[in-house]
């Protein structure tokens, strides 16, 4: 699957150079353009693989390459108004050449959860292709403000783009990191599992072919109908034979010495791991509306009926009669892997959570501003025996 991805704010910024990270050294070929746009230049100027030129400042007029300090009311005035600049940039890449648009942003800040719903609108006015959000949810301890903003940012970037697949922030915290630590290894992680995602039946000079294969087109069906998706992924290590010569390219002869029965059940126990384990965003499969299975690995070790029984298995734990699956054989990876796309999730508890907590931080955050409009006139107040300048 090409895409054109758009990083809006800093995470995303951080993310879309991930993903060309990813390209360099995959050569999956994912990215057919890519653009950054922020408040804040030092953001900006963090981004390691994107060219100078597609990093794209905006509202300097208002905050003068500062940012917008959290604030997303500001940050949505600020994409709405340098619209035409963000366009401009846009019109460079190659659009006959892709199949889909990916807006990403981290949902907790200023200028992403507030801008990216603005870009995604602007696209699907334009734009007859698919327009996907890639949304970062921010963790639980990083402060009411950020719960808040990303809860507001949720209800309407979902609104604004075809599908908006999550990636929670709190489910991938790992204890003992740096912030910095912490970030990089999230973002590399969520590239990992959306790079297979989109690079899923892609085929190059000597590739392997599918048996079923899964390109474009089943990722898009499975992303049909709106509403928020998550991703589930889980691998093994395997002893990979080196290639040696046309063939072995025949997967009948690659097969000798590896256990059917052995292939299978590893292949049904990776689809329920990665259906069952930690998802981008946690929940549950039940209620799905649609899913995607890919399994991709050496040629030799993609059971057939592995895949059958996972994909069967995937049908009743999602209640949904629309799962699609295939396999993607990729080698020198020296693993097998199993990902499933949940389109459409309706069980979400991390979701209603964020919900609740926002709507308590703007009821407290008004409270807190009443009291302090109170204590400010009591403090001030003279008993009218003082007046003022003007």
């Amino acid at each position: 699957m090409k895409l054109a991805l758009i990083g809006v704010g800093q995470a995303g910024g951080k993310v879309v150079d991930e993903f060309l990270a990813y390209d360099a050294e995959t050569g999956a070929d994912i990215v057919r353009g890519a653009i950054a746009v922020n408040t804040a230049k030092a953001d900006l100027d963090g981004i390691d693989r994107l060219p100078t030129d597609r990093r794209i400042l905006i509202g300097q007029s208002r905050v003068k390459g500062h940012g917008v300090g959290a604030d997303n009311e500001l940050g949505a005035a600020v994409a709405e108004e340098d619209i035409d600049e963000i366009q401009g940039a846009l019109d460079s890449i190659p659009v006959h050449e892709i199949d889909a648009f990916l807006v990403v942003a981290g949902l907790g800040g200023g200028t992403g959860s507030g801008g990216a719903p603005v870009i995604a609108k602007n696209l699907k006015r334009i734009y007859t292709e698919p327009v996907y959000g890639l949304g970062i949810l921010p963790g639980s301890d990083e402060g009411g403000i950020y719960t808040l903003n990303a809860a507001r940012s949720l209800k309407t970037f979902v609104d604004e783009v075809d599908n908006l697949l999550l990636f929670d922030n709190d489910a991938w915290r790992s204890s003992g990191e740096s912030v910095g630590e912490g970030f990089d290894a999230i973002n590399r992680e969520l590239v990992r599992r959306f790079g297979v995602l989109f690079s899923a039946g892609e085929i190059t000079e000597g590739s392997d072919v599918a048996e079923s294969v899964v390109d474009s087109s089943e990722i898009i069906n499975t992303l049909k109908g709106g509403g928020i998706s998550s991703l589930g992924y889980a691998d093994v290590e395997v002893d990979e034979a080196k290639r040696s010569g046309l063939l072995s390219r025949l997967r009948d002869d690659s097969t000798a010495g590896i256990d059917s029965t052995e292939a299978t059940n590893r292949v049904t126990s990776l689809v329920r791991k990665a259906t069952l384990g930690r998802l981008t965003l946690p929940c549950e499969a039940s209620g799905t509306e649609r899913a995607l299975l890919v399994v991709a690995g050496p040629p030799a070790y993609l059971n057939r009926k592995g895949i059958e029984h996972g994909r069967k298995w995937l049908e009743e734990q999602t209640g949904s009669m629309e799962v699609r699956g295939g396999d993607y054989p990729r080698r020198g990876g020296g693993t097998v892997a199993a990902l499933v796309l949940l389109g459409g999730v309706t069980n979400v508890p991390r979701v209603k959570e964020l919900q609740q907590v926002a709507i308590e931080a703007q009821r407290n955050q008004g409270e807190i501003t009443d009291e302090s409009e109170d204590r400010f006139a009591e403090l001030m107040d003279s008993d009218g025996e003082l007046e003022s300048l003007f």
